[in-house]
């Protein structure tokens, strides 16, 4: 038998994880341009998710958080929920509370408490809002970031509640939205939800054109995350966010 060392193993830096919704195509492909070339290891659980984003569907994930989060490592810096619309229905201190049982004591995160602490950080209380959502999912989002006291000035839609479709809405049509609903007078940023809408090449070409910050469901995700785990997030993915 071979003698052997042992290290902290791969991506010693920093160890994080994230429970993905087994429908989301984006949240890793956008995940993977913040923490390419850094001495991160950002493991992936997925959670079973119904095609159709509707509260009772985004509903079910929750008896299947704690068993879900069970299968990532142990020791990690912090570990996020990567659906904001399914924290909404669900709860933020909810989805903290299930993951904890499996990984007490480690930080926990998801895109609307993520999105919420973004938009302290940047000052900002007046949004305009993009989403993928039917009415039923984001009214109660709007509730949501209302009771945190940012107020949806304008919201734009594109009613689809099928996650597949989604994940196949172009950055075009999305810039089109975030340019459209962030031209309302008043509005002091731009807020576009959804793991799986792709937006991070968009970001910074919206921010100079309206000039106001724009977040995103994974831009402010993954900058929580890394503040999370103590990590200094600053200059590491698109946006004014990340200047912060």
């Amino acid at each position: 038998m071979m003698d052997y060392d042992l290290d902290a193993g791969a991506g010693a830096g920093l160890r994080l994880g994230m429970i993905v919704l087994s429908t989301d195509e984006t949240v890793e492909y956008e995940a993977r341009q913040v923490l390419a070339g850094r001495d991160v290891n950002l493991m992936h659980a997925r959670i079973p998710a119904r095609a159709d984003v509707t509260p009772e569907d985004l509903a079910s994930m929750a008896p299947e958080m704690t068993r879900t989060a069970a299968l990532l490592p142990r020791n990690l810096g912090a570990v996020a929920y990567a659906c904001t619309s399914g924290a909404t229905i669900i709860g933020s201190d909810e989805v903290a509370r299930l993951v904890q049982l499996a990984h007490p004591g480690t930080p926990v995160t998801n895109p609307l408490r993520a999105v919420i602490t973004a938009l302290h950080a940047l000052g900002v209380s007046r949004i305009a809002m993009v989403t993928p959502y039917v009415p039923e999912v984001s009214g109660p989002m709007a509730a949501s970031l209302a009771a945190a006291g940012i107020e949806v000035a304008h919201a734009v839609s594109f009613g689809q509640k099928e996650d597949w479709t989604v994940a196949r809405i172009t950055e075009e049509s999305t810039r089109r939205a975030m340019l459209e609903a962030g031209r309302i007078a008043g509005v002091e940023a731009v807020f576009a939800s959804c793991t799986n809408l792709r937006t991070f090449g968009v970001i910074e070409p919206v921010e100079a054109e309206l000039g106001l910050p724009v977040v995103t469901s994974n831009q402010a995700l993954l900058w929580d995350m890394l503040r999370s785990a103590g990590a200094g997030a600053r200059g590491w993915g698109p946006g004014r966010l990340f200047e912060i």
